[in-house]
């Protein structure tokens, strides 16, 4: 099995529902990477304030430790993280030898759509676009699993269950 699952995409993409769900049928721990960024970051996005590469760094360094933490413990974590660079991307898995990537990709109308009718504790509809200037789409490799936001969270979960086995 996987040592590390992340489900990477910008915001209101769907990466806590699908991360949740899939760590319930794998059997996985879920975690929620925006519950590791530290006030600071939290506070600059409740304000509409894009975070820069200085305010992630310890954010990844978070999200490595707690994915290491899982591990010993013989657990599978299933991370959603935004993941929007690629730097970002290998600094998050240069610890671990067995990791899956999923990138849930969906077009800025219809992520600011779903955006537009939901409530989050800081990430507003004003950062998605930031969130799409710096998104890098992942290359293609046997780690990755690209799929869209139009299909249902059941539809991408079961995609990706069968991706993994």
């Amino acid at each position: 099995m996987t040592d590390f699952i992340v489900i990477m995409g910008v915001s209101g993409c769907g990466k806590t529902t699908v991360a949740e769900s899939l760590a319930e049928q794998i059997g996985g721990v879920f975690m929620e990477g925006d519950s590791y960024h530290p006030s600071e970051n939290k506070e600059k996005m409740s304000n509409a304030i894009p975070l820069t590469d200085d305010d992630r760094w310890p954010w990844l360094d978070r999200l490595i430790e707690g994915a290491k933490h899982f591990i010993a413990d013989r657990n599978v974590p299933v991370l959603a993280c935004s993941g929007l660079k690629e730097e970002y991307r290998n600094y998050l898995f240069r610890d671990f030898q067995d990791y899956r990537l999923i990138f849930l990709e969906g077009s800025f109308d219809l992520i600011k759509g779903r955006m537009d009718e939901r409530n989050h504790e800081y990430m507003t509809a004003e950062l998605l676009q930031s969130q799409f200037d710096t998104l890098e789409i992942p290359k293609s490799s046997s780690t990755l699993l690209t799929l869209s936001i139009e299909k249902s969270p059941e539809e991408l979960v079961a995609a990706i269950v069968e991706w993994l086995d």
